[in-house]
């Protein structure tokens, strides 16, 4: 009886120095998303996708991370350039609109 119990304390132990030596990463997302960017015209047009730069564009004053969309390749799409205003083009123009903007990830504001 008295070797069982040794053996649960000693099992408990180990356990317990296990869990607590082992890593526990948690990766947070928190202080990205708190940190929005406030960028006036003139400093988006420097996120353009170009010479390594990501490429951002803005809607309805809102700035969206285009870098990662296939659709965005070098910061151009169909004729359009990031680190620009597209509101106009893609509410009137564009075929799909303001939809596919809720697959890209917002960074920011337009300020004045």
């Amino acid at each position: 009886m008295k070797k069982n119990m040794i053996i649960y304390v000693l099992s408990f132990l180990i356990i317990f120095l296990l869990a607590g030596c082992a890593s526990s990463k948690v990766q947070d997302n928190t202080t990205e998303s708190s940190e929005k960017l406030e960028l006036t015209l003139d400093e988006l047009s420097k996120y353009n996708g170009k010479d390594g730069n990501p490429a951002y564009i803005a809607v309805d004053g809102v700035i969206y991370d285009v870098t990662e969309s296939k659709m965005w390749k070098d910061g151009e799409h169909n004729g359009y350039t990031a680190g620009k205003d597209l509101t106009e083009e893609i509410k009137k123009v564009s075929p799909h609109g303001t939809s596919v903007l809720k697959k890209m990830k917002e960074v920011g504001k337009i300020v004045e």
